[in-house]
């Protein structure tokens, strides 16, 4: 392995790549970090602390981390650009225009990324604005009676907003620059880089608070989930197609054997996160009314993780959004449809709409089997750290071994491994996965 690194950076333009990639990590790091104009960083530190690590203070400063607690430039991270694009996503479906650019190949992709940044930079300004809003009335740390703004006048408020939502378009600059001139997805490694952030602190909260021996049985468990799920997202089901020979001109095509892979969890890590946040929206809206009865009730049932309630729908909407997405991201059809222009089959299978149901038959069970799994680890882990530290509700672990997390951490580190073994095998080096 270590061989394998070295030969990475002996290759000039690898070791560039690599290098250039680290570099942005650092100047993104650097920003989350920095604070806003108008706070105050000593009463924002204290706000922290009494916050902790549960429930949605722990979830967003993992996801952030640290960077949206502290209030920072770099406060709402890429979370909106990932907003943005599973929304443009979806319109797919809807709107005929974006199916039609979607379709025309790399300038229509080009279009509907441009939609994107523009939706990105609205998602920004209307979510600093809530996060200054809430800041500004004492609503942000709810258990704080500390001011957190060093000035609440509109000009304050106004820079703060402004700062926030450059932000995130700064933000979304460094990410694309990775992609193009580094070394894997910049979006996912900018978040792979906020949650691996906050990971050093977890694990020394965890031995500080418990003692060595339940340190090494929660380490021990998290690396079990990650062995599972590494398993599990490496698995596919292939589907064998077979190409009938065909004469165009005085050339012989066809008569090769292919497969279709269809991934166990097809739909990644999109219904965790869709789930996480249509249970925060009831939550959020709760803190502007706060005294009524109905934000009580929702501050008692969907505050804790591990309350009954919250377990259900979060299960029940991950499986769901998942056979949603997988739906509007791999149509049967249109994979029906492209096989029989090219002569292509499944062996045992009649062409056209056989096909077709097959397609949809296979894939409606490999995504039944997937969304389970997907439900299965956002809970499972969460309700283990919760038995294995049952006085503090397993703390700010059970957020970084969640489903979301522990998803992303695993799924960009195999990408981006998978890519740079794809670099050196064209250099004829031995890859990471050998």
């Amino acid at each position: 392995m270590l061989r394998v690194f070295a030969q990475a950076f002996r290759t000039p333009d690898l070791r560039q790549k690599i290098l250039f990639t680290l570099g942005i990590i650092a100047i993104f790091r650097f920003g989350s970090v920095m604070p806003a104009p108008g706070v105050d960083v000593a009463a924002v530190r204290s706000c922290v602390d009494q916050a902790g690590n549960e429930g949605v203070y722990g979830m967003l400063n993992l996801f952030s981390g640290g960077a949206m607690l502290q209030l920072a430039v770099f406060a709402l991270g890429i979370i909106p650009y990932i907003t943005a694009s599973i929304i443009l996503q979806l319109l797919t479906v809807v709107i005929p225009r974006i199916e039609a650019l979607r379709k025309e190949g790399q300038s229509g992709q080009a279009q509907i990324t441009q939609y994107t940044r523009y939706l990105t930079i609205g998602l920004a300004l209307l979510q600093s604005t809530t996060i200054v809003t809430l800041a500004r009335r004492g609503q942000f740390f709810p258990n704080c009676p500390e001011e957190v703004l060093a000035s609440d006048t509109i000009g304050t408020v106004a820079i703060m907003i402004m700062t926030m939502t450059a932000g995130t378009g700064v933000v979304m600059w460094l990410g694309e620059l990775i992609t193009d001139r580094g070394v894997g997805n910049g979006m996912s490694l900018l978040i792979f880089t906020q949650i691996v952030a906050s990971v050093p602190g977890m694990f020394w909260s965890i031995q500080q608070s418990r003692g060595w021996a339940i340190f090494g049985l929660v380490v021990a468990v998290g690396l079990v989930v990650v062995a599972l799920i590494v398993f599990v997202e490496q698995s596919q089901r292939r589907v064998p197609v077979q190409y009938a020979k065909r004469m165009v001109g005085r050339k012989m095509y066809g008569g090769s054997s292919t497969y279709i892979p269809l991934k166990i969890n097809q739909a990644g890590v999109i219904p965790v996160i869709f789930a996480s946040s249509l249970l925060y929206i009831p939550l959020l809206a709760s803190q502007f009314n706060a005294t009524e009865g109905w934000a009580l009730w929702i501050q008692d049932n969907f505050t804790r993780g591990t309350h009954p309630l919250y377990i259900a729908f979060y299960f029940l909407l991950i499986v769901g959004f998942a056979f949603f997405y997988v739906s509007i991201t791999f149509n049967p059809k249109d994979i029906s449809d492209n096989m029989k222009r090219y002569g292509g089959f499944v062996p045992g299978i009649r062409a056209g709409r056989a096909t077709e149901e097959y397609l949809a038959y296979v894939l409606n069970r490999i995504t039944s089997a997937g969304a389970i799994y997907l439900a299965l680890v956002a809970l499972l882990p969460l309700l283990a750290f919760n038995v294995l530290l049952p006085a503090d509700g397993g703390g700010g672990f059970n957020n970084m071994f969640g489903g979301t997390s522990i998803l992303i951490m695993v799924g960009v580190g195999l990408q981006t491994v998978q890519q740079i073994e794809s670099q050196l095998q064209q250099r004829n080096y031995e890859g990471f996965l050998r």
